[in-house]
């Protein structure tokens, strides 16, 4: 019933976070009624212990049928510089058959010509962008926009040719206007602690997410993690007709990194079908259409 746009697994158990494995990530999508679903390298050390590309390929062939490979590279790799050829290494995974790129999670703002060149190789080669964002620079991860999100603007102008995925906090917190730039993302206290708050309540004004999505057609939506869940279920009426406008360019994912991994998201979008709340057309493109679409998938 779904294909999965967005999960993790690490090899073996991690030291920190106990990401699970290809095999607890199968087990979780059995249970889910997910039929495959794409995995993450996490190769930035900002948060989570960097892992291997080719561990995520040994996974997909062990699993061809289940899972598929995404590549990733931090964006300082090689020279640490904004003329590195990055395309070298992402065509070499394109090759392997890595079908996109990412989660870029490094700490940098989104506008920074490392990032950049990050971007500007991955439309070179051919391979979509998915990335998270943060509403700070030190003591978080992922790429850093101010609230408006004028540099995921400015780099869907300057990389009209690249399919880039938003996803998180700082993305899907905007699908309606703040109230406070604060309530955008979920930080850490000094204690290690996630805190912060997410918006709530109904849509009373769009955000600049369905604007940048109607300007600029390279823009595409994540619905992996609980922030898409919010920003969907907040409003049981705005966010259907938000599904039935961008509904070829909205995908569902998991975000799944572990066994204990809820995903609220599959009775939700159930739900909005079975209610009449999103056509059984629009459902299916959500769930698993658009991602056989992007994916190559027979």
């Amino acid at each position: 019933m779904f294909i999965d746009i967005h999960a993790h697994a690490y090899r073996k158990p991690d030291p920190y976070f106990r990401f699970g494995t290809a095999e607890d990530l199968i087990r979780k999508y059995d249970e889910l009624g997910i039929e495959k679903g794409v995995v993450l390298p996490i190769v930035s050390p900002e948060i989570y212990m960097p892992q291997a590309n080719e561990d995520i390929l040994d996974m997909a062939e062990a699993y061809p049928d289940r899972l598929i490979p995404y590549c990733n590279v931090d964006p300082r790799a090689l020279t640490n510089s904004a003329d590195a050829p990055l395309d070298k290494v992402l065509s070499y995974y394109k090759e392997k058959g890595c079908k996109g790129v990412g989660e870029v999670m490094l700490n940098l703002p989104l506008m920074d010509p490392l990032v950049q060149n990050l971007f500007r190789h991955a439309e070179k080669v051919g391979l979509p962008i998915v990335f998270d964002g943060t509403d700070q620079i030190g003591g978080d991860f992922g790429l850093y926009d101010d609230p408006g999100l004028p540099q995921l603007e400015h780099t869907l102008q300057r990389f009209p040719d690249l399919l880039i995925f938003g996803h998180g906090p700082v993305f899907w917190s905007e699908i309606g206007r703040l109230e406070t730039p604060g309530e955008r993302a979920i930080i850490y206290d000094l204690k290690g602690h996630q805190v912060g708050r997410l918006p709530d309540g109904p849509i009373k004004e769009e955000g600049v997410v369905p604007k940048l999505m109607r300007r600029y057609p390279n823009l595409r939506g994540d619905l992996a993690d609980g922030t898409a869940y919010n920003a969907l279920n907040r409003d049981h009426e705005y966010g259907p007709k938000f599904l039935e406008e961008f509904q070829d360019r909205i995908y569902f994912g998991t975000d799944i990194i572990s066994p204990g991994s809820v995903v609220h998201l599959v009775d939700l979008l159930i739900q909005w079908r079975d209610s009449g709340k999103i056509s059984e057309t629009v459902f299916n493109k959500v769930a698993r259409e658009n991602a056989k679409k992007l994916l190559g998938l027979e």
